[in-house]
């Protein structure tokens, strides 16, 4: 007996960069950068050194994350012009998943009360 024709579908299929590793990775470089600026430059008088690396830190690791934003927008557009099309097959439910045990059993397939 011949098998009912699957429904088949269009995709797009990308690799996508994920945003957060790319905004964290910024603001580590930033704040690599402002530890190098505030303790190797010079000390303008009236401030401590901690003082001049605390603004370099928020000054840098803003411009680090927004660097890490820019550079992630570029690569998510060079992944879209390199998306592929593929067709995919529906598979029915009944063979897609095997049959789960009962509720309320523990998965031991035991009847309750014995």
């Amino acid at each position: 007996m011949p098998s009912k024709p699957r429904p088949t579908r269009e995709i797009t299929v990308r690799r996508a960069p994920k945003y957060v590793p790319f905004l964290v990775a910024g603001g580590l470089v930033g704040a690599v950068v402002a530890l190098a600026v505030g303790y190797l430059g010079t000390v303008p008088d009236g401030y401590t050194r901690e003082s001049v690396f605390g603004y370099f830190l928020v000054l840098f690791a803003a411009a680090g994350v927004l660097l890490g934003g820019v550079v992630v927008l570029v690569l998510d557009r060079i992944s879209v012009a390199r998306s592929r099309r593929a067709y995919v097959e529906e598979l029915p439910d009944e063979e897609a998943a095997p049959e789960a045990p009962e509720a309320g059993d523990g998965g031991k397939g035991e009847p309750e009360g014995q």
